[in-house]
């Protein structure tokens, strides 16, 4: 029989060790990043055994606390988390005393994204399925590889009153369900630079040794070179048609991780001649690297800096121990027409796999505050 446990805050400073006994936790679940998201109220939060005098800490959270608007409830919002035992049969005894705690600080409703990867699919299954005319999503495509033990969470998330939030709705901190991992090691252990450079595909090995053929260098930035970055990713947005994020949020992030640990986020600079063509940030946590944020010049995209300043972070990567070099969200469309078909086969150049999670899920705890802001949701992203 299985102890039950319960829920209590802890300290930045115990949530950060216990992260650190871990392989890998999302950095949207780091200490940090509540310091990132200030517009929301940040509470890190433990899981203890009920019966455990000497108090072992057994899972960790970030919860975001965002209010509604009069009223002093919230919904609580756990990116990419919470770090538990997902695949714990009795998954009732982690959740339960969640739902309980955040209840009991005034949340109306809770969303999480269970960090729990169900099915993958390989670059050249991909890359196939894109110029199959018959096949218009990425779930329609039988899967490479599927864990059965991540699939029946979602039968149990239900059973407990969980609902799945869908992929087309607009809450706005939403997390993407599918992701595009490059890994850098397999069964026999880490991977080389030379079996990553080979699992790309000829127009990205190209691409690579133009640039360095070009005379493009990669750097990495500080913070005052964050303005620059700045610049360049507004032209981006201009160009790519999203609204950026001001230059404010990336001094924040800059802070706040750097503050946490010394390489938890990396900025890279791609110069060519002098001229500032490409730059990114990564995030690192273990074993874990996330290309973040990327943006290029419109000028001089013909020396491919974007492919340089990603090789040399899949080369740090790399050399830092990690195993996976993840290149963040994707959308599950393959429609050639589709305008988000391109970043797709960017990624899939790449040569590593695309990953499904869970998804994001909702339980609602005060019924009518919880419709009342889905609704207001919607008809904002409307």
């Amino acid at each position: 029989m299985t102890s039950a446990l319960t829920v209590r805050p802890i300290s930045g400073q115990e949530h950060l060790d216990h992260i650190r006994e871990q392989g890998s936790v999302s950095f949207l679940q780091t200490p940090a990043w509540a310091e990132v998201k200030n517009e929301w109220r940040g509470e890190s939060i433990g899981w203890f055994d009920a019966d455990d005098g000497a108090g072992k800490l057994l899972g960790v959270g970030l919860v975001l606390y965002r209010q509604v608007p009069k009223v002093k409830r919230y919904l609580a919002y756990l990116p990419e988390g919470p770090d538990i035992d997902w695949l714990d049969a009795d998954l009732d005894r982690w959740l339960t005393p969640l739902a309980a705690y955040l209840k009991g600080q005034g949340a109306f409703g809770i969303r999480m994204g269970p960090p729990v990867v169900t099915r993958r699919w390989h670059a050249a299954t991909i890359k196939a399925a894109i110029a199959d005319s018959v096949l218009g999503t990425l779930g329609d495509v039988p899967a490479d590889a599927s864990d059965d033990a991540a699939l029946a969470v979602v039968a149990r998330l239900r059973e407990l009153g969980w609902k799945k939030v869908p992929t087309t709705g607009g809450f706005a901190a939403g997390q993407p369900q599918y992701n595009f991992w490059v890994p850098l090691s397999d069964d026999d252990g880490p991977k080389s630079e030379d079996d990553v450079l080979a699992a790309m595909n000829q127009l990205w090995r190209r691409n690579i040794k133009k640039a360095t053929k070009a005379g493009v260098e990669v750097t990495r930035g500080t913070r005052d070179d964050i303005a620059a970055f700045h610049g360049i990713y507004a032209e981006t947005a201009e160009r790519d048609h999203f609204t950026p994020r001001p230059l404010s949020y990336f001094e924040r992030m800059w802070d706040a991780l750097s503050a946490e640990e010394p390489d938890r986020l990396i900025l890279y600079l791609a110069h060519h001649e002098g001229d500032l063509v490409a730059a990114t940030t990564l995030v690192r946590v273990g074993t874990h690297a996330w290309y973040s944020y990327g943006a290029s010049t419109t000028a001089k995209r013909d020396v491919r800096g974007s492919n340089a300043v990603q090789w040399q972070m899949m080369r740090d990567a790399l050399a830092a121990g990690a195993d996976v070099y993840d290149m963040r969200g994707i959308t599950d469309t393959l429609d050639a027409d589709d305008s988000h078909i391109g970043l797709i086969q960017f990624k899939v150049g790449t040569g590593g796999d695309a990953v499904e999670y869970l998804g994001e899920w909702d339980l609602p705890l005060n019924r009518a505050l919880y419709l009342a802001f889905t609704t207001y949701m919607k008809r904002r992203s409307g």
